[in-house]
């Protein structure tokens, strides 16, 4: 590819190169780039939110350069501050251990394991003394710091900024010294975190860093930014049935949005077929999302199971089996609301219980209208418990 071509590619689905310039300089050079993506984690999912900038990771591997993956076991014992209107709680050691656990087999799914290098920030920033930190520290203003639009506005409406936030932004940007990062990849929240390792790393001695900044992906609600905490997430590990099924619940204004961001399908295409029927071209992404993180064939399969569950109204005869936790089973009998968010379809009891109450939960077919029912566990052995409009899993 010329190098007009390589940042077509590389460009799409971003919103910022800071700056496009230096991008064709350091591409111009013949150089194998080494490009930088740190993650932080808080969570147990990859979610296409996330493998947004993971799959703008994979653009650069098959241009031949190595992909850096930073895992943020330090970083996320702090907690990133970006878009924060107040301090956020500190994940435990023990938290983030199981946490790394779980998502260093899911980048897989996006990454070529042969062109990645992870590495663990806890390495060096875990390693530095108290007069470490100070000299780092000595390297940025607090002028700097508070030029943060969340930190100017917490400090305006006299909320508490934490010092340990301060510091987060350095730790990020000295990641990239560490890692000598000729690219830095990154939400668009992370505009500032990735503006600060660019600052260091010419205090250091080391050529800056560009960046390129990628929009936060919409969840399925259609409103907030994709997020686990907030159950508008679809994950890279959902089975074929529930990443289809979610996908097709996503409201027609996000479409654009999901097509240039989740897949590689011609842009121009994807606007004709939405224009010309958005409902086609739900099913078309639909399908292209599932056979990017399972095969042709399950998308194939979810694409039927969809039809037959949804638009003819079906039972699903094949549903995902899921088993009663014996924890929740008290003097025989489990209650509802604890038994969907323990199988992961709510976000939490008191989430479960609002499903309920609004009519989204069913045995069998049979709509369960109290949100604390408490029903006899042999008595739900071989039923279908359906929550909302794509989970349907046969209990045993």
């Amino acid at each position: 590819m010329t190098v007009d071509e390589q940042i077509e590619l590389l460009k799409r689905g971003t919103s910022e190169v800071i700056s496009e310039a230096d991008l064709r300089k350091k591409l111009e050079s013949g150089k194998k780039l080494r490009v930088k993506l740190g993650v932080d984690p808080t969570v147990a999912h990859v979610t296409l939110g996330w493998a947004v900038v993971l799959r703008k990771l994979r653009d650069f591997q098959r241009l031949g350069h190595t992909a850096v993956l930073i895992i943020g076991d330090f970083t996320a014992q702090i907690g990133d501050p970006s878009g924060k209107s107040k301090t956020r709680p500190q994940l435990s050691r023990e938290e983030v251990i199981a946490n790394v656990a779980a998502v260093s087999s899911q980048v897989y799914k996006i990454l070529d394991p042969e062109m990645t290098e992870i590495t663990y920030n806890a390495d060096w920033l875990g390693a530095m003394g108290f007069a470490d930190v100070i000299k780092l520290c000595g390297q940025y203003t607090v002028a700097r710091i508070m030029e943060r639009d969340d930190f100017s506005k917490r400090w305006n409406e006299h909320k508490p900024i934490s010092m340990h936030e301060i510091l987060y932004p350095l730790c990020q940007g000295y990641d990239s010294v560490m890692v000598r990062a000729d690219i830095e990849l990154g939400g668009n929240d992370q505009k500032f975190n990735n503006l600060v390792g660019r600052d260091l790393q010419q205090l250091y001695g080391q050529e800056p860093q560009v960046v390129m900044l990628c929009p936060l992906l919409v969840g399925t609600d259609g409103h907030e930014k994709m997020s686990q905490s907030l159950g508008n997430y679809v994950s890279v590990v959902d089975t074929p049935n529930d990443i289809y099924g979610k996908t097709m619940s996503i409201p027609d204004a996000l479409l654009e949005n999901w097509f240039e961001l989740c897949t590689d399908v011609d842009m121009d295409e994807a606007r004709r077929q939405a224009a010309a029927s958005p409902y086609e071209a739900k099913k078309r992404l639909a399908k292209e999302i599932t056979a990017l993180y399972h095969s042709f064939e399950e998308a194939e399969k979810a694409a039927d199971y969809f039809r037959d569950t949804f638009s003819q109204r079906q039972q699903p005869v094949e549903a995902e089996e899921a088993i009663v936790p014996p924890d929740l089973v008290l003097n025989g009998l489990v209650p509802l609301a604890n038994l969907i968010a323990a199988l992961g379809l709510a976000k939490s009891n008191g989430n479960a219980r609002d499903i309920i109450k609004q009519g989204g939960v069913s045995l069998d077919g049979e709509k369960v209208g109290d949100p604390f029912a408490k029903l006899a566990v042999e008595d739900l052995s071989g039923r279908v418990l359906k929550v909302g409009k794509v989970h349907f899993r046969r209990l045993v």
